[in-house]
């Protein structure tokens, strides 16, 4: 199953590129950024939001009680370690 997983961004690592790091469930993780990226939410205002990620890419910005409550079930149903499993594998 492919699932978009709430990560918090921690810091911008390549403006040029729209790279941040983020921290998924204590892992950490390299992603594109440019899809969150407008005239509101500029590189640096995203450090410590939630967004939400699929395939190496922040697909949109999320409220934290929103991704709290999206990991827990992720949790729950046992997805969310598989998912941390799979980016795990992805960066080996």
């Amino acid at each position: 199953m492919c699932l978009g997983i709430p990560a918090q961004i921690k810091e911008i690592i390549d403006i040029d590129n729209q790279i941040a790091m983020v921290d998924l469930s204590g892992v950490s993780r390299a992603v594109n950024i440019a899809c969150v990226l407008n005239d509101t939410h500029q590189a640096q205002d995203l450090i410590n939001q939630w967004v939400l990620v699929h395939v190496g890419f922040a697909l949109s910005i999320v409220d934290e009680k929103e991704a709290q409550k999206t990991l827990k079930i992720l949790d729950a149903i046992g997805e969310l370690s598989a998912a941390v499993d799979d980016i795990n594998q992805g960066e080996k």
